[in-house]
């Protein structure tokens, strides 16, 4: 057989040639299918906001509001940057706290979302995110160690993002409290004078926080009373004032459930359950169906309750039914 001897501008030519053809093919293997379908809201994890002065009730209300989406107070984490306060409610119920000192960098509040999360928590409260910002070792601190110039403000925002982004991709759902201050300007008065302008008041974060928010709500007095400043559920946005109860977090967790999945599809998960614990937790993380489907939970319920139950097996062990 004859060998063919190939210049080596041409094995190179080939040879590179073979390097595109295989990264447009690793590029067609790893891209996605567009796909159009019918709009429809997916199972979502909530992130909401509750701004107010001090006083005014942010942890009080951020707790009844985490416990209406649980049910639960062992699946509530409350990381507390505000001095232990968190543990002054204790009496509403067994939650868990994490207490986070100085320095109130983004990574600290980053470790300690994770650490919640690695716990199973449904819900984290964050209480509050204003020391990540304007604490010690926060991002305004940060801004001036690196020398309070413009261009120094990019590996703080890039950082601030960082802890941004670790509550948008939480596998819970994650309420946060921030303070708030009076918001004054500088202005020109009809006379051509400087004058101080109050505008009100303003949560002490980053500009544009609230985007980011599912939820926000403000605090307007030391009633409790809240409004909502943003609401992207339509369920509270241009209502009067109210309190926040445990009740407007079932509301919520509702609204996150409605059309993420049917009834069938849930009813046969019931059928699927292989211990108590499995039934019951189903039953709490679908509160719209137990109404619908309660005669199929109590079945199911005796069914694994008689299972188990002492008469049902022989000396030998061996289940009688």
């Amino acid at each position: 057989m004859d060998i063919i001897n190939i210049h080596p501008f041409f094995m190179e030519f080939i040879q590179i040639k073979l390097n595109n053809y295989k990264q447009q093919l690793l590029i067609i293997l790893n891209t996605k299918i567009m796909e159009l379908k019918k709009s429809q809201r997916e199972r979502v994890k909530l992130r909401i906001g509750i701004s107010g002065a001090s006083g005014f009730g942010k942890t009080h209300s951020a707790l009844l509001l985490a416990y209406g989406m649980t049910n639960d107070w062992s699946k509530i984490a409350l990381i507390d940057s505000e001095n232990s306060s968190g543990s002054l409610y204790s009496h509403l119920g067994n939650y868990n706290t994490l207490d986070l000192s100085a320095p109130f960098s983004p990574e600290r509040y980053i470790k300690a979302i994770k650490v919640c999360e690695d716990a199973g928590m449904e819900v984290i409260i964050i209480d509050s995110v204003s020391p990540e910002w304007s604490g010690t070792g926060g991002c305004l601190q940060i801004h001036e160690q690196l020398g309070g110039r413009f261009q120094d403000w990019m590996p703080v925002k890039k950082r601030h993002q960082a802890f941004i982004d670790s509550i948008l991709q939480s596998k819970c759902h994650i309420i946060t409290t921030t303070r708030r201050k009076i918001d004054y300007s500088l202005d020109i008065g009809s006379n051509g004078k400087s004058k101080v302008v109050k505008h009100g008041t303003k949560e002490i974060t980053a500009d544009g926080y609230e985007y980011e928010l599912t939820l926000n709500f403000e605090l307007i007095n030391d009633n409790h009373l809240v409004r909502a400043s943003k609401d992207r559920t339509g369920l509270y946005m241009n209502k009067s004032e109210f309190v926040i109860t445990s009740k407007i977090g079932r509301q919520l967790l509702d609204w996150c459930n409605q059309g993420s999945i049917s009834q069938n599809e849930v009813e046969s998960r019931i059928n699927e359950c292989l211990s108590i614990s499995e039934l019951m937790k189903l039953y709490k993380e679908f509160p719209q169906f137990q109404q619908t489907l309660n005669s199929q939970f109590q079945s199911k319920k005796q069914q694994l309750e008689n299972l188990v139950k002492p008469s049902n097996f022989s000396s030998n062990g061996i289940n009688k039914s």
